[in-house]
């Protein structure tokens, strides 16, 4: 019987491993296809990119436009071109468009700039002005610009009004909506849940945690962001009736006199624009081809005439190994994101990763001074005051600091800012918001709802604080002066690299937004521009004459630079046309995640949090 046993076990391990060598095997092919695929199309034979003699530049501009760009995996790049289903956001680093731009301004091949902008998305107001000026200067060369489009978002019209031609579809659409601010509000969903927001914060403006605390803006946030939207709004008009030289009348902002002007045109929209001086004619495709064919030439090209697009262009005009210099730089250092405690990757900013950076800058003898370039709503308290001790760091060793700030420079983004030489922001960019909170929610309630119970013992009043528990009032009191304290920190940090008193800090603080021509006003910033602006500047108080620019970032490692390589032209190769459009219910489940997502992501080890939700619009 035993020897019957044995033989039994013998064959079913047998079998096994036959099954286990089979499955290995499998997979492994698998594997070996796919990298033999990959391979191959990322090394095939390709035509090598050229600008066509007489060719448009097309500025198809994709994505979300940003100072720079979020760390992305290229397999799961490669992966969701593939598949035709993408979870990571395009973006387009605005510094690649302006180059692109400025570089097609002397460009003999490039016969003229046509601003195809349907799949633009965000953009803050301070990049569009910035990319609109270069469109401007590249005007100045003589070579026309078309814009072109089936319909105009609010941004992208505000590329498009610089245009020399500016066409839309006789069937499409060109509407203003203005800027506004409108979050979800959870106060009675947590109750019915039976959750308890436990909130302490400093400042009549800091409404971030408001909507964990209230079910609609407290008259407060809405008095604040009135001010800044309607600023931000005014200058949207003066930049886009100048660029188009029409009356800022011609906003339509009330519902009844849109609706006359539309009955006017019967209806269509497309004439509403044409009749408003929106844009300059009504065109078909086939006729924009038409007319761009007459500059550059027709091609059997999905576009129909001569051309070559926005990142076909960079690859051509741009150099592949970055230049040696062994002249005295600025080094530039980009602060994008939320600021959270630790290391963070590209596009997030992490307390020790960026002050690496500046640490980096520091102990570089080539770089003489630093640009601290913010985008940032702010976020941990403890990584800004890591990162802002960096930047002392850098004075202290001679080497001036000037912070620009882009779209959005608030709470900690305005905290890491404040101790720079000089402080530089664009006439839109929304900043202040000098407040800090501290949130912890409790579930005791909702546990005992469904008969679960939290017992124990401790040697101290502070042991066991826990979401499952009812926060003691005592230990809440506590939290509330450690929050106090931070504020205390906050405005007296301001108040000496500011050179004002905390009272005046104080009354321009309180947790309220901004927007930059109105932060320059009160003191809160030196001086009105964009990064140019500031990169001289520091080379000016460095005593600097010649000198070369230097961006400091996380550098890759040999591997990290192949698979970027391999995947990114394996990608562009095997680029699917299958799109997902998630229905209503998915869309409306994001929208809910994404204003709870910036709360919960939040990592600040005391809890304690300079953070603008208003920022956002």
């Amino acid at each position: 019987m035993a020897s019957g046993n044995s033989w039994t076990k013998a064959l079913f391990v047998g079998i096994w491993n036959v099954l286990n060598f089979i499955r290995s095997a499998f997979f492994n092919i698998i594997f070996i296809v796919i990298v033999i695929f990959i391979i191959s199309a990322a090394f095939s034979g390709d035509d090598k990119i050229t600008v066509p003699v007489k060719s448009a530049l097309v500025l198809n501009i994709k994505g979300n436009v940003v100072i720079q760009k979020e760390a992305v995996d290229p397999l799961q790049t490669f992966v969701e071109d593939a598949t035709g289903h993408k979870d990571t956001p395009n973006e387009e680093l605005l510094d690649d468009i302006i180059f692109a731009i400025n570089n097609a301004k002397e460009d003999q091949r490039i016969k003229t700039l046509v601003l195809d902008l349907e799949n633009m998305r965000g953009a803050g107001l301070d990049k569009l002005e910035q990319i609109a000026a270069a469109i401007d200067d590249f005007k100045q060369s003589g070579k026309p610009v078309f814009a072109i489009a089936d319909n105009y978002s609010q941004g992208q019209y505000y590329l498009a009004a610089h245009a020399d031609h500016l066409y839309l579809n006789p069937m499409g659409t060109v509407l203003f909506e203005g800027f506004g601010r409108y979050g979800m509000y959870f106060k009675s969903a947590l109750e019915k849940l039976k959750a308890n927001a436990h909130i302490f914060r400093v400042g009549t403006f800091k409404s971030a945690v408001e909507p964990f605390i209230r079910d609609d803006m407290s008259d407060a946030a809405k008095e604040a962001n009135n001010a800044w939207l309607s600023a931000m709004w005014q200058q949207y008009k003066e930049s886009v009736a100048n660029a188009r030289n029409v009356d800022i009348s011609n906003f339509d902002e009330k519902a009844d006199v849109l609706l006359a002007k539309l009955e006017e045109a019967n209806g269509d929209f497309a004439q509403y624009a044409l009749n408003n001086q929106w844009v300059d004619a009504l065109k078909t495709r086939q006729q924009v081809v038409n007319d761009i064919s007459d500059i550059v030439g027709k091609s059997d090209s999905k576009r129909g005439y001569t051309n070559i697009d926005l990142d076909d262009y960079l690859d051509v005009i741009r150099s592949p190994f970055p230049s040696k210099s062994k002249t005295d730089n600025v080094a530039i250092v980009v602060a994008k994101g939320e600021i959270l405690d630790g290391s963070k990757q590209p596009g997030t900013i992490g307390g020790d990763s960026t002050a690496r950076l500046l640490r980096k800058a520091r102990l570089d003898d080539s770089v003489k001074a630093v640009v601290l370039y913010v985008d940032s709503p702010g976020g941990s308290a403890f990584a800004s005051e890591v990162i802002r001790q960096e930047i002392e760091s850098l004075k202290a060793a001679g080497k001036p600091v000037v912070a620009q700030m882009s779209s959005v420079a608030a709470s900690g983004g305005y905290w890491i800012s404040a101790s720079a030489d000089e402080i530089w922001a664009a006439p839109s960019t929304i900043t202040g918001s000098i407040g800090i909170f501290g949130m912890f929610l409790t579930f005791e309630n909702s546990l005992e709802h469904i008969g679960i119970h939290t017992d124990g013992i401790a040697t101290t009043e502070l042991a066991g604080i826990s979401q499952y528990r009812a926060l003691d009032p005592k230990v809440g009191a506590i939290f509330q002066r450690s929050i106090e304290n931070g504020y205390d920190k906050f405005i007296s940090m301001v108040a000496e690299n500011r050179h004002m008193t905390k009272e005046q800090v104080d009354q321009i603080a309180q947790g309220r937004v901004w927007i930059g021509e109105a932060a320059k006003d009160l003191g809160l910033v030196d001086h009105l521009g964009y990064i140019n602006d500031a990169i001289a500047s520091a080379a000016k108080l460095a005593g600097l004459e010649k000198y070369d620019t230097k961006t400091i970032e996380k550098e890759l490692s040999p591997q990290q630079k192949f698979m970027q390589k391999l995947f990114g032209k394996a990608s562009a190769i095997v680029k699917s046309d299958i799109s997902s459009e998630p229905n209503a219910l998915v869309k409306l489940l994001n929208s809910v995640l994404g204003d709870i997502k910036p709360v919960t992501e939040l990592n600040d080890p005391n809890g304690i949090y300079a953070r603008c939700l208003a920022c956002e619009i």
